[in-house]
């Protein structure tokens, strides 16, 4: 799927893909020009035959029966998402969605009152409830770190936090879903190794359109979904435990059957591995399709794709700027395949509606999702586009058009 042979800057070689294969690929495609793969990515055919593929075992044979008799393509879901991120199978836990993982990670933590939780002004907002809801249980402090002028987290402002308070928990999101903004993780990672703090990643956005290193980055745990730019199926994603914290004996508070062993009437031993912190009950056929999706990934190319993805939403932004009453909203000195914009004249669930009407898919984010950021930037909402890298020149183009046309009419 890949075609090396020219080069890109100097000592780059740039990476091209066979899109037309990848559009054979992936049967949406000929339904709809789908710019919200930072929701939901589009299905490549091989994931729905896996996924179907094991329904129909278990339909044939039995649930118990199905999973015992592909146990082996199961397991490749550990060492294929293990090769994505550059560590060990023992270190990845499968989880029903990203905010499940990161709820269990969250929960092994042996948070007391003011301790503190050392964030960013860019994290997803599910993260923001769960740590409200930890100063309302347990009394922590929730510090967040100042951004620079140009955009995401001053890391050394950051780091002098870190100093200050010596927090619980170093948390940020490689990715926020409401702007394309990248944030330094790894750079944050390596004061929090210089200080021996326990560090926590959300890369739900940036897997499978980055190169995603937890060696590089230096985190303890990373949480991510298999369903947006990996493109697997919903109700997946998974967990990475790193081995210091395995020995350190971190584990969910509700841990189970699966996760331990129970040794004696008044006590239990959890497992060794990062299985501690899944469950006994498993969606095989979401397992087996995210084991495809991850494979499917590693075949096109992460770095292939790293180039191309990101260079779509760059064209986006390009051909969106200069259109009256329509303003750009991401910023930062590093960009994602997320593009976030404000339009004037239109409501958000209309100017959405329009979009559909036109066959493209998108995206709203309100300002309950990103209360800093969207406060920053004084909008309410704003429109997401997110293409990848089935996607074509072309349909950026379209969709560029199509939002100018709109604009037209939101001015009149």
């Amino acid at each position: 799927m890949i075609d090396n042979s020219s080069a890109s800057g100097p000592g780059r070689e740039a990476l091209r893909l066979d899109v037309a294969a990848l559009r054979a690929d992936t049967p949406g495609c000929r339904q709809v020009i789908h710019f919200n793969n930072a929701g939901c990515g589009l299905l490549a055919a091989p994931v729905t035959d896996a996924m179907i593929g094991h329904l129909n075992l278990e339909a044939r044979m039995g649930g118990y029966e199905a999973s015992a008799a592909r146990a082996a393509e199961v397991r490749e879901f550990y060492t294929e998402i293990a090769a994505l991120i550059n560590t060990t199978p023992d270190n990845i836990a499968f989880a029903g969605s990203a905010t499940h993982a990161y709820a269990n990670a969250l929960s092994s933590i042996p948070f007391e009152t003011d301790d503190v939780i050392l964030t960013t002004r860019d994290d997803f907002v599910s993260n923001q409830i769960a740590f409200l809801s930890l100063r309302k249980r347990f009394g922590v402090r929730i510090v967040h770190a100042p951004n620079t002028p140009e955009g995401g987290v001053d890391v050394e402002a950051m780091a002098a936090l870190m100093r200050t308070h010596r927090p619980r928990l170093v948390s940020a999101t490689h990715v926020p879903t409401n702007s394309g903004l990248v944030s330094p993780v790894a750079e944050i990672g390596r004061h929090c190794r210089e200080l021996d703090l326990l560090y926590l990643v959300d890369a739900c956005q940036s897997l499978g359109q980055f190169v995603i290193d937890v060696e590089e980055i230096g985190c303890d745990f990373l949480t991510a979904t298999c369903r947006k730019f990996l493109r697997g199926p919903r109700g997946s994603g998974f967990l990475y435990v790193s081995d210091r914290v395995l020995r350190a004996g971190y584990e969910p508070l509700f841990i189970d059957m699966h996760g331990a062993r129970w040794t004696e009437p008044g006590g239990y031993e959890p497992v060794g591995t990062a299985a501690r912190f899944e469950e006994w009950e498993f969606p095989y056929a979401t397992v087996l399709g995210s084991a495809a999706a991850t494979r499917y990934a590693r075949k096109v190319g992460i770095e292939a794709i790293e180039q191309r993805t990101p260079a779509l939403a760059a064209r986006l932004r390009d051909r969106l700027a200069p259109i009256p009453g329509v303003r750009v909203l991401d910023r930062g000195p590093r960009l994602a395949a997320l593009v976030t914009f404000g339009i004037a004249g239109w409501q958000p669930q209309l100017f959405k509606a329009a979009m559909d009407a036109r066959g493209i898919n998108s995206a709203l984010s309100l300002r309950e999702f990103a209360q800093f950021d969207f406060g920053d930037k004084d909008v309410d909402w704003c429109l997401r586009l997110s293409p990848h890298y089935y996607n074509t020149e072309e349909e950026v183009d379209h969709v560029a058009d199509a939002v100018a046309d709109l604009a037209g009419q939101g001015r009149r």
